[in-house]
């Protein structure tokens, strides 16, 4: 693998940090800008709302710029809205500069996929994502208590300039390994990968991998009061249990980069059963502490394993639009991330308690099973790694 795929990860990790760090620092921004609790977690939803409608917007226009061009102004567009959330005093700046973050970090990834894609072989797709989810995952584990730890030690504004800081290796790395060259393309493009988008298989597995996020992230966000509601963690033991999901969605993508690119379909299904039967197992045990830890680390590792054959399978699917599936990929997971949280916390707002998010999330890696079965995922004239060899060559 080109060592300037690692960079990228390295880059992906210091932006996926800025997203998961925010909820450690909620109550102490709250409190300096003088809003509502609920005023200042909305700064996340900005986050989420501007990944979603960032990826193909920003790929779109990173079309007439190189690639390297193009991740270098995400990347700066990115330190700069860290650096004015840094400094501001007013509330609705600091949504500004997680919007115009969000924007910067849709199009930096949906531009790095393909940039990863491009350089790694043809074969090896599952392990160039494997590699910039790595970053992501990596965030996970060190963003929420590195934000929490750095807020309570000089302030919430220092987690901000700590992302900033990151970013300046992760610029120079790209400005010195990444190929420059033409740009990709203009208007004509996008036309062209917009149509190669309108292919089936690729809205399937986009719209199977909003569902597995969804379920994802919807456990993700109530994992804490699950834990020290239902299974009587105490709460001072809440960041390493949430280090270890991430373990385990570090472990998750490492082991679909290392299978994704050979047998992705056996990966999905099996991981996909195992996924459903996780969540579910996991809302009847949540009881017993010892049961729940397991289970942290187990579904941790099968969300991120089948969550990132996915995206590496959209973009083998997407070989006639690598930027914009990369950034459709985006959306689709930044979707589930939406959709996940907001169908649990309906659940709980019901009154089905605290285990209700463990059963959402069974049931919509339930439904994405289904919608697999239908479309006849398993059952096609040809297998789907001789379709997506075919098409990697």
């Amino acid at each position: 693998m080109p060592f300037a795929v690692y960079l990228l990860g390295l880059a992906v990790f210091a932006q996926g940090t800025s997203e998961f760090m925010l909820s450690g620092l909620v109550p102490a921004i709250a409190r300096d800008l003088g809003v509502s609790i609920p005023a200042a977690g909305l700064l996340t939803s900005a986050f989420a709302a501007g990944m979603v409608v960032g990826a193909p917007l920003m790929a779109a226009l990173s079309l007439r710029l190189s690639r390297r061009a193009a991740l270098l102004a995400f990347l700066l567009v990115f330190l700069a809205a860290h650096v004015v959330g840094a400094v501001t005093t007013s509330y609705e700046v600091l949504v500004v500069t997680r919007v115009l973050a969000a924007l910067a970090n849709a199009g930096f990834l949906a531009v790095a996929m393909a940039t990863a894609v491009a350089l790694a072989p043809a074969d090896a797709k599952g392990r160039a994502t494997s590699v910039l989810l790595g970053g992501v995952t990596i965030a996970c584990v060190a963003g929420v208590p590195g934000g929490a730890l750095l807020g309570e030690l000089w302030g919430w504004r220092s987690a901000f300039w700590a992302v900033a800081l990151a970013l300046v290796p992760a610029i120079l790395a790209v400005l010195k390994s990444v190929p420059g060259g033409a740009p990709d393309g203009g208007a004509g493009s996008v036309r062209g990968e917009v149509r190669a988008l309108r292919r089936p298989r690729l809205v399937l597995l986009l719209v199977l991998g909003a569902l597995v996020n969804g379920a994802t992230f919807c456990t993700f966000t109530y994992l804490a009061p699950v834990l020290t509601g239902v299974s009587g963690i105490g709460s001072s033991w809440m960041p390493a249990m949430l280090a270890l999901f991430g373990l385990g969605s570090f472990a998750g993508v490492t082991i679909s980069g290392r299978i994704a690119d050979r047998r992705p379909v056996p990966l999905m299904v099996a991981g996909g059963v195992a996924l459903a039967a996780g969540w579910a197992t996991f809302a009847l045990a949540a009881g017993a502490a010892g049961p729940a830890i397991g289970l942290v680390l187990v579904q941790g590792t099968l969300s991120f394993a089948v969550g990132s054959t996915l995206i590496s399978q959209v973009l083998y699917a997407a070989t006639g639009a690598p930027t914009l599936g990369g950034a459709f990929a985006t959306a689709a997971f930044n979707v589930g991330a939406t959709l996940g949280p907001g169908l649990g916390g309906l659940a709980i707002e019901a009154g089905l308690g605290f285990r209700s998010p463990l059963w959402v999330s069974a049931g919509l890696v339930g439904i994405a099973l289904a919608v697999a079965g239908i479309a006849g995922l398993r059952g096609r004239r040809k297998p789907m790694e001789v379709d997506l060899r075919r098409a990697a060559q």
